[in-house]
């Protein structure tokens, strides 16, 4: 019988599950039920923040998997794109006995805002671009300490030399860019989606400049 999915994808899902699934200090912090994160690319380049109320490996699982999310599904994030991920769970935010969902999600709503944009600033000044990938806005809040993170990478290393070989991300990214463009001709979209499709666009002439050094061809022969 075949297999059901291509045998990379079974086993980067693998590696998902085990990343998950990590401890650490005996606390798995993607156990958290709320928590702020950031996607790396293969590069270490940071490329997406989110914040979450649902428990972070639900959250983090929707992104990565069939499960699809706004984000994915506008192609604003492309999900080959992400090597590690680095979560900053609050495990001190936790329903209270007799709490309702929606007074819970009222009630933490403050904290995580004001993480998010906390590593949202703190990301941006990481980044080679000075941008990440997020076509919403993040509101300018009071910065504050977060808590420890803890990274974690999910792809397993007998993949991970391949599928960060340059022409292969090149091809991927001409791609999200090409159905990202796609999108904003046909919708009446916002300005974030826009900046995000620059953001697109620099990050594949980026890689694409960094090719041609690699190979060491002249950009104006």
């Amino acid at each position: 019988m075949p297999p059901k999915i291509p045998h990379d994808v079974a086993a980067i899902r693998a590696q998902l599950d085990k990343a998950l699934n990590s401890s650490n200090q005996d606390r798995k912090p993607f156990n958290a039920r709320c928590g702020v994160y950031v996607f790396y690319d293969y590069d270490g380049e940071p490329i997406y923040v989110g914040q979450t109320k649902e428990q972070v490996r639900t959250r983090i699982r929707r992104h990565l998997t069939n499960q699809r999310t706004d984000a994915v599904a506008m192609n604003v994030l492309d999900p080959f794109e992400v090597a590690e991920i680095e979560v900053f769970p609050f495990f001190d935010l936790e329903k209270r006995p007799g709490e309702a969902t929606q007074q819970f999600q009222k009630r933490v709503k403050p904290t995580l805002d004001r993480a998010e944009y906390t590593l949202f600033q703190k990301v941006l000044a990481e980044s080679a671009l000075g941008a990440v990938l997020n076509e919403g806005e993040i509101a300018s809040q009071e910065t504050m300490e977060l808590p420890s993170s803890f990274r974690v990478s999910i792809i397993p290393t007998e993949l991970f030399e391949r599928r960060k070989h340059p022409d292969v991300r090149l091809a991927r990214r001409a791609s999200t860019v090409a159905n990202l463009a796609r999108v904003i001709s046909e919708r009446d979209v916002s300005k974030g989606l826009r900046r995000t499709l620059l953001t697109q666009a620099r990050r594949l002439e980026r890689l694409a400049h960094e090719r041609l050094r690699e190979l060491g061809i002249d950009e104006q022969s």
